[in-house]
This record gives structure tokens, C-alpha cells and sequence, in this order.
């Protein structure tokens, strides 16, 4: 069974994309077959696959008002096995084109129905909003993962976070889980990492991941060179927490199943 998951969190700057594309790059690395929708305006994932502006006209924008179908819109990407819808500024324009819709909450369920039962995993990367891309991304999958940076404010942004998705459960997706919450850009030297993991730990207890994402230089440089980090430097810290966040997540992918969360 495919299973959908959105990465979100309203907050930018949190390493949102940078987690949906090395953890989908992760599991294609140990024969994941795995699709990434760009649902970013801004369009990072793509450029972070080095897919450039002009080989996006077949996009998620497009996908949305049907000028295209979903299957045609998908592009190969470097890594074997891990492919990509890609994103442009065109998608800028979508909530304000829907905004008079009916059940405008429901369209990129409505369009990915059925479409990629031959993936084993369908990440979708948000903008770093609650607007209607991310809450239909929410309606669309089974589950969201949320990566929150170690700074002050991320207690604050993952609890307006979970009300929200707990508003969406109650009215639009009552078989959305919490996938899990990601710690990103740590650093271990500084106190107030500490102390934020420390706190994020206490509150949200079993729902974050035992691995934290260190803040690391070569991970931050991958995206300009259209490589995810674990292409450009596999070695690298930030890289090789990736790894492990992979195989975590499949642990808890197992476990959700078993639980019969993904199956009602």
C-alpha cells in the first residue's frame, strides 16, 4: 500500500525541505520506490534536485486545475528510484483561484487518487504556511512528519501546528497520524539546543525521533550544487543523520501499520 506523507511546519527556515529531500533520498537508497510533490511555491525541492526552471512546465500547479495528468507531470531525478513532481511560482496564484471553490480542501486528494500505487512512499513538501496548499496536502495523506529547528520559538510553531492538524482530523481527514517530529539543525555545543530538545522531548515525549539533525555546512551548501547532501557528501554529519532518520522512520512506518492507522 502507498502510504502519503506531508512534511510541514508553518515556520520556514526549519530544514523542511532539506529533510523531504534527503529522507526520500535515504529510503531510495535501499530500493524505496518514492515520489516527492513539490507543493512549494518557491519551488526547493526541485532546485535541490537540480531540476531547472524550464523543465517545470508539467508541475504541481498544473496537476491541480487538471491541464495535466499527475503521471505525466512526473520527472526522473538523479537518485535511482526517487522521483519528482516539480513546483514553480505558478502556484502562488492557487489560493486565490480556489478560494470560492467547492470543497477546494479536498483537490489534491481528488488528483492523486489512485495515481502512484506503484510507489512505496509519496512525500509532499509544503510551504512554510497553513494556507489551503498545506491543508490540502493534510486532507491528501496518512500521515505528517514535522522536522522543528532547536531554537526558541519551536515549542510556539509546533503547538499552532498540531492544532491545526488536530482541526483538520476532526473535519476533513480522520485517519491523519502524526508521523513523527524531526529536531533539525542542532547544535550539541550550544545550551539553548539543548535545552529546546530537552523541552520538546518532555512535551511531545514518544512522537519525536530519537535522531536530531545536526546543523551542518555541507548540507546547507547541497542545494546549490542541485544535489541532495547525501549525493554531495555522504559522509558528512548531516548526511549520515539522514541514514539514520530512515531507518527510524521505517520502524514507525511499521509500527503505524501494525497499529492499522493506514488501513482504518
Amino acid at each position: 500500500m502507498t502510504k502519503v506523507i506531508t512534511i510541514a511546519n508553518q515556520k520556514g527556515g526549519v530544514g523542511k525541505t532539506t529533510t523531504a529531500v534527503n529522507l526520500a533520498t535515504a529510503l531510495s537508497t535501499i530500493s524505496k520506490k518514492v515520489l516527492l510533490i513539490d507543493l512549494d511555491p518557491q519551488g526547493n525541492a526541485s532546485t535541490g534536485f537540480g531540476i531547472a526552471m524550464d523543465q517545470r512546465k508539467l508541475n504541481s500547479y498544473s496537476i491541480f486545475l487538471k491541464e495535466t495528468r499527475p503521471f505525466d507531470a512526473i520527472k526522473a531525478t538523479q537518485v535511482p528510484g526517487l522521483y519528482i513532481i516539480p513546483a514553480n511560482n505558478d502556484l502562488s496564484a492557487f489560493a486565490v483561484e480556489i478560494a470560492n471553490m467547492a470543497n477546494r480542501e479536498y483537490l489534491l486528494k481528488e488528483v492523486i487518487k489512485n495515481e502512484f500505487s506503484d510507489f512505496d512512499y509519496v512525500f509532499i513538501d509544503t510551504p512554510p504556511t497553513l494556507g489551503l496548499l498545506t491543508m490540502n496536502a493534510l486532507v491528501a495523506c496518512n500521515s505528517v512528519l514535522i522536522p522543528t529547528q532547536c531554537e526558541f520559538y519551536a515549542m510556539e510553531g509546533l503547538a499552532q501546528l498540531l492544532k491545526t492538524i488536530q482541526r483538520i482530523q476532526q473535519n476533513f481527514n480522520r485517519q491523519l497520524a502524526i508521523q513523527g517530529i524531526v529536531l533539525t539543525m542542532a547544535d550539541k555545543r550550544s545550551n539553548l539546543s539543548l535545552h529546546v530538545e530537552s523541552e520538546v522531548r518532555e512535551y511531545f515525549k514518544e512522537q519525536v525521533y530519537n535522531i536530531v539533525v545536526p546543523r551542518n555546512v555541507k548540507v546547507s551548501e547541497a542545494p546549490s550544487f542541485g544535489k541532495p547532501a547525501l549525493l554531495y557528501n555522504f559522509k558528512c554529519p548531516g548526511s549520515q543523520a539522514y541514514v539514520q532518520l530512515a531507518k527510524e522512520f521505517l520502524e514507525r512506518e511499521r509500527s503505524l501499520s501494525q497499529q492499522g492507522v493506514y488501513y482504518g
